[in-house]
């Protein structure tokens, strides 16, 4: 399974063809008695950890493996508040700098396209880099303030509300997965991201039609019921990327990542988080409209 974040999708955390990513056991300890950390996909149950430190004597039983090195959840709740932080600062200093104008608007849309850059870059990478996460969350953060200024100066309060908003569905999000009501499986994975890609191709060609005139006030992205609808879809694929982004997070601190995967995981659950936000501005924007 691929997670459909792309960040996950080129590192460890994927398991491709049945196996896991890292190609290990649970660390000793975090298998007894959690579901969620055993690895329903590796065809070698009794897989080694490569990240282990071989001292196991003759006829003694496996020792722990030392977790100095490893990643952690302290590690990945530190890298996404300070990445998120930089969204959140960036946000605000374009919002507080940058006036409502048609150089605003260019200055976001460079924004956005560094942003993206920056992002593919670290996709392509071996080994994360907090340079580029964070260069990434910066500018993604300048995009996201003028945006939200946009917004805001037309429907006073969205911003407020659209971060409320995200904050209820990634904690509804966080809860269902920890509950046990959503189960992570392949199956689950094949599924939504099937979804996710047919939404993303619809998503284009409506752009494309909006773009030389075909469909009048945005299409299916209008201000309308319509749009609504989309937004709520929008709204709840980027709950699934986040039950994704949470397995693959459980399963690299279960078969123990390296530490600096901590920012790859950052970043995931940055983009994520992110694209909630921006459909959620959206969704409440609609609703206010129709006041």
């Amino acid at each position: 399974m691929r997670s459909s974040n792309p960040v996950f999708s080129r590192r460890g955390f994927s398991r491709d063809n049945g196996y896991a990513g890292f190609n290990t056991a649970p660390q000793a300890g975090s298998a007894q008695g959690n579901p969620y950390a055993q690895n329903p996909y590796a065809q070698n149950p009794y897989a080694q950890n490569p990240y282990a430190q071989a001292d196991v004597q003759a006829g003694a039983p496996p020792q722990a493996p030392a977790t100095t090195g490893r990643m952690t959840m302290d590690d990945v709740v530190v890298r996404s508040a300070i990445t998120l932080g930089t969204v959140a600062v960036g946000a605000v200093l374009a919002w507080t700098l940058l006036p409502v104008s048609g150089t605003s608007y260019g200055l976001a849309v460079g924004a956005a396209l560094i942003a993206f850059v920056l992002a593919m870059v670290q996709n392509f990478k071996r080994t994360p880099s907090p340079a580029l996460i964070l260069g990434y969350a910066a500018f993604e953060g300048v995009f996201l303030g003028v945006f939200s200024e946009m917004f805001n100066s037309r429907w006073s309060g969205a911003p407020f509300q659209a971060v409320l908003g995200t904050m209820a569905v990634s904690g509804a999000t966080l809860l269902v997965y920890k509950a046990g009501w959503i189960r992570v499986t392949a199956r689950y994975a094949r599924i939504g991201i099937a979804i996710a890609m047919a939404f993303l191709v619809v998503m284009a060609v409506n752009l494309l039609l909006v773009v030389f005139g075909v469909a009048d006030d945005g299409g299916l992205r209008s201000f309308g019921p319509l749009g609504a609808l989309v937004g709520i879809i929008a709204i709840l694929l980027g709950a699934f990327f986040l039950t994704l982004d949470f397995k693959q997070i459980e399963d690299g601190i279960a078969y123990g990542a390296p530490r600096n995967e901590s920012w790859l995981a950052a970043f995931g659950l940055t983009m994520t988080l992110v694209w909630i936000y921006v459909e959620m501005l959206r969704l409440v924007a609609i609703f206010s409209s129709s006041d």
